[in-house]
């Protein structure tokens, strides 16, 4: 599935997806952004996991010290690259978040929004030891999945974006229980609080939960 990603949904195909979303969803980006923005200090050096075409790093570059993005697909950190102009204090990296080129504690928080426990297709447990790894003593890791009351408004967005041609035609009955599916491979699920809790126990991080807007479920794990 990052194949998919790199091939059909980087770059400025990916900027496109998030330019169709509707207002309900366009809060949802808002509330995930509030959220990080609350746990930042203005000299926090961070990192965000899957940072796309920029649009989580030029919003939160001037709440904190250091930004680095990283992401797999080279057309999206061009796009960022081109998103972030001016932005001096944001850094671009490629990268993959199981093998993280970083020093031990090199980040006072790691951040991981909008579903990317779903949509990097990776086992969750190495990125998110991997993720750890990198962060400071007493700093934190930030990830974010949908909730499951937001499904009708996640399953509009996704509708949008296929109608768009930016996905396959969606699979309606293969699609259900916060499982998307289109025809062309595609898949998107959601990452529900008993994985977390199941995830967490396996590694045993000190973490919460927390639900935002009726639209986010927000796991910090606290390092």
């Amino acid at each position: 599935m990052t194949g998919y990603y790199k091939k059909n949904l980087a770059g400025e195909r990916l900027r496109r997806a998030y330019e169709l979303a509707p207002p309900r969803v366009q809060q949802y980006f808002e509330a995930e952004i509030a959220l990080v923005i609350g746990r930042l200090q203005a000299t926090d050096t961070v990192l965000e996991l899957g940072c796309g075409f920029g649009r989580v790093l030029r919003r939160l570059a001037s709440h904190a010290g250091v930004i680095v993005g990283v992401d797999t697909s080279e057309a999206s950190l061009q796009a960022a690259t081109e998103y972030c102009e001016g932005g001096g204090n944001i850094r671009l990296l490629r990268m993959n978040a199981e093998a993280l080129g970083f020093a031990n504690g090199s980040f006072d928080k790691v951040i991981c929004i909008q579903n990317g426990i779903s949509a990097f297709h990776l086992d969750p447990i190495g990125w998110v030891k991997e993720s750890v790894r990198v962060t400071k003593p007493g700093g934190l890791v930030l990830i974010s999945t949908y909730s499951e009351k937001f499904w009708k408004d996640r399953l509009e967005w996704f509708r949008l974006q296929s109608d768009n041609g930016l996905l396959g035609e969606i699979d309606w009955e293969a699609t259900k229980n916060g499982a998307l599916v289109c025809k062309d491979g595609f898949t998107a699920t959601t990452y529900t609080a008993d994985m977390f809790m199941s995830l967490m126990s396996r590694l045993g991080f000190s973490y919460s939960l927390e639900e935002v807007d009726e639209s986010s479920l927000f796991c910090e794990i606290r390092v």
